[in-house]
């Protein structure tokens, strides 16, 4: 992979202030005092809230105590998906910080999906690791690897809240991941990328969870497919019309590439830790 450093070290270290408040229905024994947060855009919601968990418990009798989750302007939000991309699809063209409401009953069994232990966050992160190198490298790379490697990418991921406050701690999770994911970010020389493109489209307009399909990096004639050129195939409506006026904003860790950025070079800096290309099409917001 081209070696820009920098874009990784970026998107490693992307944060999003967020306040996190109990839900007004949430019966308490005294107040309870908003929590504020810096949360990793690469990391998942479940994996880094136990100090926001700890503070609402505190006010609360255990027999009211249920599942944790979470919502943002009345939607659940889904551990599954990584916090950046959850702050994307549902509050980039909001003021910050972001404010995500807690619950502890009545959890939203057909939005959202149960996350009983942190065990389960690592296989979801794993499998999907497993999945992105089935369609970049036939799984060859993955299958070849140790499961202290393994292990080594999730403890990575894992440590990743705990590096903002300490540079040179950030620095040495930021190595300790890369130093297997730069395996999974090769490709032979011969070859000018990827097999396939691990990516998925989420749409904010729609129902449907995210688009998903087979799209090569390279063309026949060799030359670098785009952003444009991906967006065209699999999600055309994302695409504003030259003569038309701008409706909708494609968003990768919060910001908009330029549609003419080579998809594979998106695939090596600014996919997310578990090596898929989250992208949102949101509305374009208003003036």
């Amino acid at each position: 992979m081209t070696d820009d450093k920098d874009v990784l070290r970026d998107v490693w270290f992307g944060r999003i202030p967020t306040c996190f408040t109990l839900y007004q229905d949430e019966i308490t024994e005294r107040e309870a005092e908003p929590y504020y947060l810096l949360l990793p855009r690469i990391s998942y919601l479940t994996l880094v809230t136990d100090k926001v968990k700890k503070h609402f418990q505190k006010v609360m009798r255990r027999e009211d105590i249920g599942e944790i989750w979470f919502e943002s302007e009345g939607t659940p939000l889904k551990w599954h998906y990584p916090i950046g991309l959850l702050f994307d699809l549902h509050a980039s063209n909001t003021a910050l910080p972001w404010n995500i409401t807690v619950h502890f009953k009545n959890f939203p069994e057909k939005d959202i999906l149960h996350c009983p232990s942190k065990d389960v966050i690592e296989a979801h992160f794993m499998a999907c690791i497993k999945e992105a190198d089935a369609l970049k490298h036939k799984s060859q790379v993955i299958n070849e690897m140790q499961k202290k490697d393994h292990k080594q990418l999730w403890m990575g991921l894992q440590n990743a809240m705990n590096t903002f406050s300490n540079f040179l701690f950030f620095k040495d999770k930021f190595d300790q991941f890369w130093a297997i994911n730069r395996k999974l970010m090769e490709y032979p020389p011969e070859e000018s990328g990827f097999r396939y493109i691990p990516f998925r489209i989420y749409q904010a307009t729609t129902e449907r969870p995210f688009i998903q399909k087979l799209f090569r990096p390279v063309a026949p004639d060799g030359q670098l497919y785009t952003l444009g050129d991906l967006l065209k195939d699999a999600c055309p409506a994302a695409l504003n019309p030259e003569d038309g006026e701008k409706k909708t904003q494609v968003v990768i860790h919060g910001i908009e590439p330029m549609l003419e950025t080579p998809v594979q070079w998106l695939s090596e800096h600014m996919s997310y830790p578990d090596n898929f290309l989250h992208i949102s099409v949101i509305p374009q917001p208003a003036d």
